[in-house]
């Protein structure tokens, strides 16, 4: 099931999205969810790593250098 939600564009952004549809003959709907569904996962990736970086930071996650990595799956020299 699809759910219905509203926003607010900058008139500007708003002008380029009427444009583009218009000219593409798609709606303005079709263009939001393709960027929304494009760029949901590069969001969800930075929020999960903007944590990560801070577990680190508090020393809650361990960090291996590339070496570690290297000779734990038996790559090094």
């Amino acid at each position: 099931m699809a759910k219905q939600t509203a926003i607010r564009l900058p008139d500007e952004t708003y002008e380029r999205l009427q444009a583009l549809a218009a000219r593409t003959g798609r709606t303005a709907t079709y263009y939001i969810r393709e960027a929304i569904e494009q760029h949901i996962e590069d969001l969800e990736d930075i929020y999960l790593a903007e944590q990560e970086l801070e577990r680190v930071r508090r020393g809650e996650s361990r960090v291996y250098s590339l070496k570690e990595v290297e000779d734990e799956l038996g790559l090094g020299d």
